[in-house]
This record gives C-alpha cells, sequence and structure tokens, in this order.
C-alpha cells in the first residue's frame, strides 16, 4: 500500500489536498492506522486521484469531482461538457464586466489603442493572408501585414499586388482608429506565440486564449496570456487596398460553388495550363471556365481553340459553347496558395468579367477573402 506523501507524488495533488478530499469523501484511504492515524492507499486509487487532481486544476465544484470519481467514463464525459460550458460563459461575463470597467475608467491616453481579443481569431486571420504578403524589396511597403483597427474590429489585410488577402477578427477597441504595418517576421513570431500559448492552455480550449495588442504610434506591445512581444511598425503607408474590394451591395456576373479538394488536388497534379509571354519570358497559365451555376472547368490550349471540348471538369457537365461561360486566366501558384489559406471542402468564386479581379470566398465567413488579379489571355 502507498502512504498519503507516495499518492501525492503519483497524483500530482498535494498531502494537505489529500487530506481535504479525504475529510469530503471525495477520495478515501484504503486503510488508516488507529493508533498513528496514517493513511494508507492502494494501487487502484492512483487513476481516481490523478482524475481528481485534473478536474481540480480545471475547476470543477467538489460535488461534481465526488460523482465522477464514481462515476462511468460517459457520466465524466457530460460532467466535463457541463462544466465547460460553464467556464465558457464565465469568461465571456467576464470579458463584458472588463469592458464595462474600462469604460468607467478615464480615457486611455492620446493615440494609444488597446484591443482584446482571442488567441484562435487573431491566428485563423493571420493564416488567411499570410500567404499574400509581398516580398520584393523595391516596394518595402508591401512586405507586411496591415492590422486596421477600426471601432468595430480588427482587419488583416496582405497584397504583394498581383493577390491580395483580407481577414476580420472581432475584438473589442478602446482607443482611436489605428493602421500599422507589421514586418512578416514579427507576424510569424506573434503567429509562434499564439500556438505555444494555445498548446499551454489546452485544457482550456484555444479559443479561450486572450491576447491584447497597444498600439501607439510605431510601437505595437502583443500580450499574448501573459507572454510579451513588442514590435515596431514598417515605416511605409500600405496602399489604399479600398478600390479593389468588393463593393458593398454589388454582386458578381458569377458566383460558381467550388469543390476546393478536387480543385487542389488537379492543380497540383499539374492541371492544363496555356502559355502566355510577358516581359520577355513564357509564363505557364491556368485558365478557369466558369459556367452555368456549379459548372467549373479548367482549360487547356485545345479547349481555348475549340470550345465544344470538354476540358477538365467539376461537377456538372462542360458548359457548352453558348457564350455563358467566362473564361479567366490566374496564376496556378496563387491560387493554390489562396484555395490552401480559405481552408474547407466547400468555397465559392466570384468574378465579373475577364478582366476583373477574382474572389474566393468561403461561404461561413464573408469577412474573410482573397483576390487574385486576372491575367489577360
Amino acid at each position: 500500500m502507498r502512504s498519503i506523501g507516495e499518492l501525492a507524488r503519483a497524483s500530482g495533488l498535494t498531502v494537505s489536498a489529500l487530506r481535504f478530499y479525504d475529510a469530503a469523501g471525495v477520495l478515501v484511504p484504503a486503510w488508516v492506522d488507529p493508533v498513528t492515524g496514517y493513511r494508507r492507499y492502494t494501487d487502484d486509487q492512483v487513476a481516481p486521484a490523478q482524475l481528481v487532481a485534473g478536474l481540480r486544476r480545471v475547476g470543477m465544484p467538489v460535488a461534481e469531482i465526488a460523482q465522477a470519481v464514481r462515476a462511468e467514463p460517459a457520466l465524466v464525459h457530460r460532467l466535463l461538457d457541463t462544466h465547460l460550458r460553464r467556464l465558457e460563459q464565465g469568461l465571456a461575463d467576464a470579458r463584458r464586466e472588463v469592458s464595462r470597467l474600462r469604460s468607467l475608467l478615464p480615457a486611455d491616453q492620446p493615440g494609444i489603442t488597446r484591443l482584446t481579443l482571442t488567441g484562435a481569431a487573431l491566428a485563423a486571420a493571420v493564416d488567411a493572408v499570410r500567404f499574400a504578403v509581398g516580398t520584393d524589396p523595391t516596394v518595402p511597403a508591401l512586405t507586411g501585414v496591415l492590422f486596421d483597427v477600426t471601432n468595430s474590429g480588427l482587419e488583416l489585410v496582405a497584397t504583394d499586388r498581383h493577390r491580395l488577402a483580407v481577414a476580420t477578427a472581432e475584438a473589442t477597441v478602446h482607443g482611436p482608429a489605428v493602421r500599422t504595418l507589421l514586418p512578416l517576421d514579427t507576424v510569424d513570431a506573434l503567429r509562434h506565440l499564439l500556438d505555444a500559448s494555445a498548446s499551454a492552455s489546452a485544457s482550456a480550449g484555444a479559443d479561450r486564449v486572450l491576447v491584447e495588442l497597444t498600439v501607439s504610434g510605431s510601437s505595437l506591445v502583443a500580450d499574448v496570456a501573459g507572454q510579451e512581444l513588442r514590435a515596431t511598425a514598417l515605416p511605409y503607408d500600405f496602399p489604399d487596398y479600398h478600390a479593389l474590394l468588393p463593393r458593398s451591395g454589388a454582386r458578381p456576373t458569377r458566383r460558381v460553388p467550388v469543390d476546393a479538394e478536387w480543385l487542389v488536388t488537379a492543380l497540383r497534379a499539374g492541371g492544363p495550363t496555356v502559355v502566355r509571354e510577358y516581359a520577355g519570358r513564357s509564363w505557364p497559365v491556368t485558365v478557369l471556365g466558369l459556367g452555368p451555376p456549379d459548372r467549373l472547368r479548367l482549360l487547356g490550349p485545345d479547349d481555348l481553340r475549340d470550345p465544344d471540348r470538354p476540358g477538365l471538369a467539376a461537377g456538372a457537365d462542360r458548359a457548352g459553347a453558348d457564350g455563358t461561360e467566362l473564361r479567366v486566366g490566374v496564376n496556378g501558384e496563387y491560387l493554390l496558395d489562396a484555395l490552401d489559406a480559405a481552408g474547407g471542402r466547400h468555397l465559392t468564386l466570384e468574378l465579373d468579367s475577364p478582366l476583373t479581379p477574382l474572389t474566393i470566398r468561403r461561404p461561413d465567413d464573408e469577412g474573410a477573402f482573397s483576390i487574385l488579379m486576372p491575367i489577360r489571355l
């Protein structure tokens, strides 16, 4: 049999905690010496003690811990689900109370903006735009990610002139609207910190990691679950990207649902391309044939010469030569990057004409999308 100290070391509970759970009837020793009062535990009590330690760490009430120790696994899962919902509600209540308290405090110093959001929301926004960051040293204003903070939240933007990606993240904002252009290495360091904090807080869930960003002039301080990252913004003006964004209320000529898995597989397998000359070089161009609803095909050189050819089609039959098909040329690698960043099985392509930008959207998140500039065919 094990002494109370041995069980403490095996379970992660302190000796005082084991005494408490004995008195509460949660984890009673197998035998107590009637003379010395020393508690003794069997090897079979190690696993229940480890369960108690874990439930204690996540803050489960003692009464529910007692119930879990004696319950079947299915009931323990239900108790955990109930407790997790309680924690989520408590966190939501705490965030609302913190926002209320901030509103009672004197205004921050002029020029300082603070925003609070979840690590999961920020990580998803970074992942949605990072692929579009420019790498051309002659255009340094495009070598970072724009953090555009408004009263309604945070918008991340990246572009290399050939493609543009936008993602939004819900945030509580205190202070004036501000735009700060963060270097790519800073964004990557922040993303790594988000992953590390999510792993360390796995018991609470990645979406429970809170991030506070403080922007003052050219400096930004990110507090990720108590870990701090300081950065200096790039000293360049990010271009006005709003002219490229889909106009509010305007509907594109085509909204084509896409089986993203099919399209990614086709592109990675070296789907058909056509060759076009630009700046003295030959470039492979991926040509999308966008036909009536639910019709998308990848076109090759012969398809462009003979519109009655079927091409490489997804879903329905070929669109045919009835004049309803839009043909759009894009950089296939850029399209693959955009599909990977969007994630999900089902995406939507939006297009107005062969010479207007192609928009890739996730149907479940209108605030996250990417835009590819077309290549003239």
